[in-house]
């Protein structure tokens, strides 16, 4: 690079001195003001549980995701269980899990006293592929599936897969907490798909002010067994048809959910941003950005790399030392977690996953990233890495 044309990339970015790897306080003016005005509005009416701010939020969220129905519920993890039990997926049944996914997946199947088993995936879109499910299904003899689309994107092979599973007799659950407005050929992810949870935790691209999730479905049944049990089995007030929990989203959280949607497509435009802004200027780097298949829209959830683990420390280290957060999403496979042990069903492997983990590496990405901000990052990595 030229010494002008460095200088003038350094004056660009001449006021920021760190930039984090996730940011959830950059709010429009406009939201912060509504936002402040409605907790006080519930504050004083006592608004807390229940009523039509719940309502009008499901009533809403089916919308966005394309689906006849919505539930919410107090958090992500809790939502994959309601999915399962909503299933009839309890003691002893198989589920399938990818080997790549937020720990909350295989919990959730353990928690409803089901067996996981973890399924490799793809070096190409980091999600697992019909081959792997077709051949673990043949393996395992799995009563369930649970498809996890991570990093703001949707697995390539999400349609075949949710035929091969249907074809089967294998339920298949959708997590898609990292995929508030991913599409696939041109639909919401949420839109055909048999049942599917998201979990709205702050940092989440639809994220709320505390814990929070959501179960979608088309089919109306499954929809009101989610709900009997997220809410104590309780058909009236003092009648319960079902053995639940307590697992209902306050109305706060309901109404600020409600107000981040009216800001949600701003946001993920900003989010995507960046993650293109990555693939397109940092060059010549051994960084090696991934992107979501042609069939499919990401949201921009996490910007996505991979790199040597050898360079990834380095570069770890150097982005450390010139303020730059990043992340590492996920640094184990579920399989070799330690908690794991006691309670894996089994597990189909050709090494991807641990190859993956070793080499994953994410950059800054959020809503409200600055450009100055973006090229702040590509020129320390660049100068990393050169």
């Amino acid at each position: 690079m030229l010494v002008h044309e460095e200088r003038k990339i350094k004056e660009s970015f001449s006021e920021i001195d760190r930039v984090p790897y996730s940011a959830i306080d950059r709010f429009e003016a406009p939201f912060l003001e509504e936002w402040l005005s409605r907790v006080e509005t519930l504050t004083r009416k006592t608004q807390f549980v229940g009523g039509e701010w719940v309502k009008k939020l499901e009533t809403r969220l089916a919308k966005e995701a394309g689906t006849h129905e919505a539930r919410v519920c107090g958090n992500g993890t809790d939502a994959i269980q309601l999915a399962l039990r909503a299933l009839g997926i309890g003691p002893g049944d198989v589920v399938l899990i990818p080997d790549s996914t937020f720990w909350a997946t295989f919990e959730a199947v353990c928690n409803v006293g089901a067996k996981p088993v973890t399924v490799d995936i793809s070096l190409d879109d980091l999600h697992v592929t019909q081959k792997e499910v077709e051949q673990a299904i043949q393996q395992f003899s799995p009563k369930a599936m649970i498809l996890v689309h991570l990093y703001g994107w949707v697995a390539k092979d999400t349609l075949s897969i949710r035929k091969l599973c249907s074809d089967a007799g294998v339920a298949l659950i959708e997590d898609s907490a990292q995929a508030w407005g991913a599409t696939i050929e041109g639909k919401s992810v949420f839109a055909d798909a048999l049942i599917s949870t998201t979990s709205f935790y702050p940092g989440k691209v639809l994220g709320g002010a505390g814990d929070g999730g959501a179960v979608f479905t088309n089919d109306s049944k499954l929809a009101e067994t989610v709900q009997l049990l997220a809410n104590h089995g309780r058909f009236s007030k003092y009648e319960h048809h079902l053995v639940g929990w307590n697992s209902r989203l306050d109305v706060l959280q309901c109404a600020y959910l409600d107000l981040c949607l009216d800001y949600i497509p701003s946001r993920i435009r900003s989010r995507q941003f960046a993650t293109e802004w990555y693939r397109n200027n940092i060059k010549n780097t051994p960084l090696q950005f991934k992107s979501p298949a042609n069939n499919t829209a990401e949201n921009g959830y996490i910007s996505v790399a991979l790199l040597e683990p050898h360079l990834r420390e380095n570069l770890l280290e150097g982005l450390t030392e010139a303020k730059i957060g990043s992340g590492i999403v996920y640094p184990l496979p579920i399989s070799e977690q330690p908690g794991a042990k006691d309670w894996l069903g089994g597990s189909l492997t050709y090494g991807n996953t641990k190859q993956i983990c070793e080499s994953v590496i994410n950059l800054p990405c959020f809503a409200g990233i600055q450009e100055a901000e973006l090229e702040y990052v590509k020129y320390h990595v660049e100068r990393i890495l050169k």
